[in-house]
């Protein structure tokens, strides 16, 4: 007799090992026809695969969460299958599922063209429709070996060669086509369908290491339906319209070049721009009662082998050897450097909790193949910063570090941002009893903040626990930025103490925040968040004055003279150029405002606004259209709170600074 005990409580029973497809029809032709998989105590399982014992049985249907990563698993089954059918004597590796979709690793000689993914996608299209059941087969290991090696698959030989000796062998077979696979998988290919697209080609590495051979990896994504692939298509274009790497081209912001991997070579617009973030972060750090520090960027290897960083992390450290013999690292974090300044002299509980604060520039090694734009570099500054406090001090700052942080997202416009709670990795330093502590802190300070977050299991810092905050930009992708991280292994190993109420030394609790994060990154999702049409606070260049005849020249130079002085950032464009030549060219650049001044505006001493992506313009006196703009280019932080709902143009709700009229 097996016992089943579904979502709602109620317990099936049967007379002996039971499938749950069988499960799916005793409750319903519907869920029968619907079932995809099952989970059985939590574990996912094939849909056909006999359950032999009593369980917990939840019925996975294509609505469930689980479903889009069997339907990609299978997809990338499929498109192996189509792949060696067209092209006999291509070899498979390894093909999972990812975040939107699927890969699979194929040894080939010739390289994939275009046509060829036309063909391959034809081809899973006609395997879909075959119907083909999927089955899986546990086999002899040594067996499992020797068929791959005699179907000319080395590679899969080689995988099973390296699994434990006691690793269960999985086989998956759809039609005559098979593969080394744990599973689970859809009962057949029809029950993928058809909402799926072969993407691109890519060069990847046998085992990732580029020591080995080089193979070619296909990109595909699938999803649910139709409606969901052209939604995550559309969501694709966009992105590409929106990739700062060409708007940064564009707008004039920043370049990249071989000589300086993975390092920014920021131009006069893009610095400005970068400026713009920190000088708003370190009013924001002011307010909350952070002290701006700045620690050196190399220091001797014997800090960080004390810190654990040399253990934990030295494989993506930059390091050089004097002529005298020492070792140093170039920091590719803050935080070492921020426990030397806390502990020069004796600190008093009284002065707890010290908040430091740095815009400290960091150095990771990170492979040349993972470089992408702004998004992944080598180099670059972290709105770092570090709270020494006492152990019951822990909670109160973690809520008022994330109430800072959802404020500042907020005032660039990301609302509903979510927090992960990244837990203890598998390698990391301290006890159990410690991590038990700061883990309980944490959660505790979001429960009581009725701040909702989900499990990030095993993420967490090699030295503690950690919470991750994600924002969703404007086309609904995910980025995390911000983090807030507890801990007490780092004061312990570099000494951090204070002296107590009771006259005694005291190791003191450490919080390692970063609001922003990587100020790059940040600056690289901003771009493609507004398409670079930054707010009018953000923007390089936030208003551009622009002739139609050579006889306001004069004027216009006037005209930049009193947007100067009134403290907003101003070009000219004397050019003897045609004014709509001049416009497209600024709105290229994502101007957020183009003040057209001719004759007539020179003669009157006003200016014809234009605003970028509108139709028309707004003809003021200068005398109104400075003022305006001002108001306009406040940022959010230093806004009063009747701006906050005044009426301003759409992307030119915050700027510089407030100047009066």
């Amino acid at each position: 007799m097996v016992a089943l005990t579904l979502p709602d409580g109620s317990v099936k029973q049967f007379d002996g090992a039971v499938t749950g497809l069988q499960v799916a029809e005793s409750i319903g032709p519907g869920l029968a026809k619907a079932a995809i998989a099952v989970k059985v105590n939590g574990e996912l399982r094939d849909l056909l695969r006999e359950i032999e014992t009593d369980a917990v049985l939840e019925i996975v249907t294509r609505k469930s969460d689980e479903a889009l990563n069997l339907l990609r698993h299978d997809a990338a089954h499929i498109m192996a299958q189509a792949t060696q059918e067209l092209f006999p004597g291509t070899q498979v590796t390894f093909g999972p599922a990812t975040e939107t979709g699927f890969y699979y690793d194929f040894a080939r000689k010739a390289p994939f063209t275009p046509d060829d993914l036309e063909k391959i996608e034809r081809r899973m299209h006609e395997i879909v429709d075959s119907e083909l059941p999927l089955q899986r087969e546990v086999w002899e290991r040594d067996a499992a070996i020797r068929f791959f090696m005699e179907q000319g698959e080395k590679y899969k030989a080689e995988h099973i060669e390296t699994l434990p000796r006691d690793e269960i062998i999985t086989i998956y077979r759809q039609g005559d086509w098979l593969d080394l696979c744990l599973g689970p998988h859809l009962p057949t290919t029809k029950h993928l369908g058809h909402a799926f697209k072969l993407m691109r080609v890519s060069g990847a590495y046998w085992r990732g290491d580029a020591r080995n051979e080089q193979l070619q990896r296909i990109y595909g994504t699938a999803w649910r339906d139709e409606k969901e692939l052209k939604a995550h298509l559309h969501m694709l274009e966009e992105a590409e319209k929106r990739d700062h790497r060409r708007l940064g081209r564009e707008m004039d912001l920043f370049h990249f070049q071989e000589e300086a991997p993975g390092a920014v070579f920021w131009h006069p617009n893009g610095w400005t721009l970068f400026s713009q973030l920190i000088d708003y972060m370190r009013r924001r750090n002011g307010c909350g009662d952070y002290k701006e520090i700045n620690a050196p960027e190399i220091m001797d290897r014997s800090l960080w082998e004390a810190s654990g960083h040399w253990e934990a992390y030295h494989e993506h450290m930059y390091t050089s050897q004097t002529e005298d013999g020492r070792t140093f690292a170039i920091k590719p974090m803050n935080c070492p450097g921020h426990v030397q300044i806390f502990n020069q002299g004796l600190r008093s509980y009284r002065e707890l909790p010290l908040r430091l604060a740095e815009f400290g520039k960091v150095h990771r090694y990170e492979p040349s193949g993972a470089l992408h734009g702004l998004m992944r570099v080598r180099a670059f500054t972290q709105d770092d910063a570090h709270i020494f406090c006492t152990p019951e001090q822990i909670k109160q700052e973690v809520q008022a570090s994330t109430q800072l942080i959802l404020d500042i997202y907020s005032d660039f416009g990301f609302d509903g941002v979510r927090i992960k709670f990244s837990d203890r990795p598998e390698k990391r330093i301290g006890s159990d009893a410690v991590w038990d502590r700061l883990e309980a802190d944490l959660r505790e300070a979001l429960e009581e903040m009725d701040q909702p977050y989900e499990l990030n299991p095993g993420e967490g810092a090699f030295y503690g626990p950690k919470l991750e905050f994600v924002l969703r930009d404007a086309i609904g992708r995910d980025w995390q930025c911000g983090t807030v991280q507890v801990d007490m292994n780092l004061p312990e190993r570099l000494d951090a103490t204070y002296i107590g109420q009771d006259g005694e030394r005291h190791r003191a609790a450490m919080l390692h925040i970063a609001k922003l994060g990587s100020l790059e990154r940040f600056t690289g999702i901003l771009i493609e968040h507004f398409a670079g049409r930054m707010p009018l606070w953000l923007a390089p260049v936030q208003v551009l004055v622009a002739t139609i005849t050579g006889d306001a020249d004069n004027y216009a130079m006037e005209v930049l003279a009193a947007l100067r002085k009134a403290g907003l950032r101003a070009e000219v464009d004397l050019r003897n150029e045609k004014i709509n030549y001049k416009v497209r060219e600024h709105s290229l650049r994502k101007v957020p405002v183009i003040a057209v001044v001719g004759a007539r505006e020179a003669a009157e001493g006003a200016v014809a606004l234009r605003r970028l992506g509108g139709q028309s313009q707004e003809v003021l006196a200068l005398s109104e259209a400075i003022p305006r703009l001002c108001r306009e280019a406040i940022a959010p932080d230093l806004a009063e709170p009747e701006a906050e709902t005044s009426s301003v143009e759409p992307l030119a709700v915050a700027g510089t600074a407030a100047v009066a009229e």
